[in-house]
């Protein structure tokens, strides 16, 4: 099946990517206007070609009223991105128990996952061990991950995490 959905891809190289988190980073991908951003209601699609590949990044909203809400959007996901802020402390192991129950959707399976660790660029923000162990992320053997810190404002590694997910897609996706 598996060798089916790669010769189904090597026609439009094209990627779907979920995140969940945080509409600034999109639009810094897209070279949009950070500064006036409101909450996602729903979802936004945009897509980016990158590196020869089609992205289509699909924004959802993260408020807990949305979260419900999430499972409609997990079909043919090849990336999750899971966007975590790292000054909010009292939050991480809520967001641990969202992340972990989330890859355990089964039409997620098969998705790799890339963790931004955002607000990278505040002072007293959370490191990447931090964030890892927060997550358990070492404990997650169903999904390959790979974390990296970020900032939205900045753009700090936004383009680093689309080359992992492009690299990460050719290992394991495409033919070349």
């Amino acid at each position: 099946m598996l060798s089916i959905l790669r010769k189904a891809r090597l026609k439009d190289k094209e990627m779907r990517i979920l995140m969940l988190g945080k509409t600034t980073i999109v639009k810094k991908i897209m070279n949009e206007d950070v500064n006036s951003v409101s909450p996602t209601l729903g979802f936004i699609i945009k897509t980016i070609d990158y590196d020869g590949y089609k992205l289509n990044i699909w924004d959802v909203g993260g408020q807990k009223t949305l979260r419900t809400y999430w499972k409609n959007y997990f079909e043919k996901t090849d990336t999750l991105i899971w966007v975590v802020d790292s000054t909010d402390r009292e939050r991480l192991d809520d967001c641990r128990t969202e992340l972990h129950g989330l890859l355990l959707q089964e039409r997620l399976m098969g998705a790799s996952l890339l963790v931004f660790k955002n607000k990278n660029d505040v002072s007293g923000c959370m490191n990447v061990d931090d964030i890892r162990e927060g997550l358990r992320l070492d404990s997650i053997k169903t999904h390959k991950w790979h974390i990296l810190p970020c900032s939205a404002i900045d753009g700090q590694n936004l383009q680093e995490g689309l080359q992992w997910v492009v690299q990460d897609a050719k290992d394991r996706l495409f033919l070349y």
